[in-house]
């Protein structure tokens, strides 16, 4: 009888007939993997929900809470691992209740949740629990997501004068440069996606406080439609401008992610206008072939300040060209260009109230009018690892001394102001026959820490989509040559995300300019073959 004799191949071989023969069938990288790859990993039996979340406490533990101490969640959820637990039985029972089954999520901590504290990142706050969970975290956690922590903000989601600095969590850093902001005023949830402690991100906008986060931080994010999302359990800054959105590093999760927030709440009037309009599956319009015979608006009133954004910009005019993209150029008009007056008469006196109906909700002890923020502020007293919030406390007097809500001043302003801006805009779209407006979403790149927030501020385009209700989708465009994200942004009228979420990631697609921050690299366990 013959004996058979064995030889023992080289490792790099044997994998590659292993692969070949279809012994592995994917290879999962978690600085780059989707919730589509997570999934797909989680039904191969490769990855499970509990192994995901300890992945992301353990990215938390090494980054935030060690090594650079990036400072962006200020509550982590404890039982993060047992939800996650359970939703592994589920889905061996039942199978996955869609895409976000499973997956681990961050929320800017003015997003209410009924078994964690929602502060705003003020110690006037600290360990409030609202009464239940806002319409879209109920929304969330009904899509099987898992609400993993509460992320740091600039207090009450006002950035003025701050960048990312609040007196409960104190000051996030930006993951691509230390020294450096992660912008406002949802920094905390920017700096956690871009460093990757969760795939997703809740942040709220109401003058560019999504976009610019992700901006700076180098990710994808849409700021929807007004009123495509509730804001029922959002700790308001100034409804008129208000909007929640998810913050990703894929546009395919800011889709998924989306889809599964949206739905018709009658605790907010304003998702009325939804009706007929809005969509459970987003991802479905993700087509790369979206910029074929596209036509985009250039905004050239905000093609750039820094030269290193305007190189990447104009780098990125001829790749929409080259993927068959049509590009006209638009001027806007002085009244738009001066658009900030319209928030100045409008937002301070809607906070004084809007935020005093939010406070009314909470329970004793805490201050239930914006007068008792200011007194509180004025008699504050630190503990210890409390902080001070001067600039943002100065303003609630402000904020105090704003318009009536049925004052002339503010009626005329809400009343004109956005209208003639939405007119002028739909106009344009209309008379070029565009299907979005394409620009930088910042300016300048992430800004040092040590910057007088005194000066004035570089022009931005982003408060266009909250005085209009526009929607307005982004993706990373590049770096400059100091190695900081700049991002492309697609702005079209309202209820057009499907469009915007196609252009943009047709782009995505085409050019894969996202970058990981070099100051978060990857841990051991989050590379998985399989």
């Amino acid at each position: 009888m013959n004996k058979i004799k064995f030889t023992r191949l080289p490792l790099a071989l044997s994998c590659a007939l292993m692969i070949a023969n279809g012994a592995f069938a994917a290879d999962l990288d978690l600085s780059s993997a989707t919730t589509a790859d997570l999934q797909k990993a989680m039904e191969a039996g490769a990855l499970t929900s509990e192994k995901l979340v300890e992945l992301s406490l353990a990215r938390v533990k090494a980054y935030d809470h060690a090594g650079p101490k990036l400072n962006a969640i200020i509550y982590l959820n404890p039982k993060a691992l047992a939800e996650a637990k359970a939703l592994d039985v589920e889905r061996k029972s039942k199978g996955a209740r869609g895409p976000l089954h499973g997956i681990p999520v961050i929320l800017k901590d003015n997003h209410d949740t009924f078994d964690m504290p929602t502060t705003g990142g003020s110690v006037f706050l600290e360990g409030s629990l609202p009464p239940d969970d806002a319409f879209i975290v109920k929304n969330l956690r009904e899509a099987g997501a898992i609400i993993l922590a509460k992320s740091n903000l600039s207090e009450f989601a006002s950035s003025a004068k701050t960048n990312g600095f609040s007196s409960l969590g104190g000051q996030t850093l930006n993951p691509h440069d230390l020294l450096r902001g992660p912008s406002g005023s949802s920094g905390g949830s920017g700096t956690s996606v871009s460093a990757w402690y969760a795939p997703i991100a809740l942040g709220t906008d109401t003058g560019g406080s999504i976009r610019n986060p992700c901006s700076v931080t180098g990710l994808a994010c849409i700021k929807p439609t007004r009123g495509l999302l509730s804001r029922d359990g959002i700790i308001p800054l100034g409804l008129s401008f208000d909007t929640s959105g998810p913050m990703a590093r894929s546009i395919y999760d800011v889709a998924a992610s989306l889809g599964a927030m949206t739905g018709i709440d009658s605790a907010d009037a304003e998702t009325a206008k939804a009706v007929g309009k809005f969509h459970t599956d987003y991802v479905k319009f993700l087509d790369p072939n979206s910029l074929k015979g596209a036509r985009l608006g250039v905004l050239v009133d905000y093609a750039g300040v820094d030269e290193g954004v305007k190189k990447i910009f104009a780098e990125t005019r001829t790749k929409l060209e080259a993927l068959g993209a049509t590009l006209v150029e638009v001027k806007l008009p002085e009244f738009i260009l001066q658009r900030q007056s319209i928030h100045e008469v409008m937002r301070p006196g809607e906070f004084k109230v809007q935020v005093g109906t939010y406070l009314s909700t909470l329970k004793k002890g805490y201050p239930k009018t914006l007068a008792e923020l200011i007194e509180r502020s004025e008699n504050f007293k630190p503990k210890a690892g409390q902080l001070a919030n001067p600039s943002r406390w100065a303003q609630f007097k402000t904020e105090q001394a704003g318009y009536d809500l049925d004052d002339p001043m503010y009626l005329s302003a809400k009343a004109h102001g956005p209208a003639l801006i939405t007119g002028h805009m739909d106009g344009l779209l209309y008379k070029h026959k565009l299907d979005a407006f394409i620009y930088p979403t910042n300016t300048v790149p992430a800004q040092r820490l040590d910057i007088d927030y005194n000066l004035p501020r570089a022009p931005s385009a982003t408060s266009i989509a909250n005085i209009t209700g526009f929607p307005d989708v982004m993706v990373p465009a590049g770096v400059t040559p100091g190695k900081l994200p700049v991002t492309l942004s697609f702005m079209g009228t309202s209820f057009s995300e499907p469009r915007l979420l196609g252009l943009a990631y047709a782009f995505e697609q085409a050019t894969k300019s996202r970058v990981n921050p070099p100051i978060t690299p990857a841990l051991a366990g989050e590379h998985i073959t399989y």
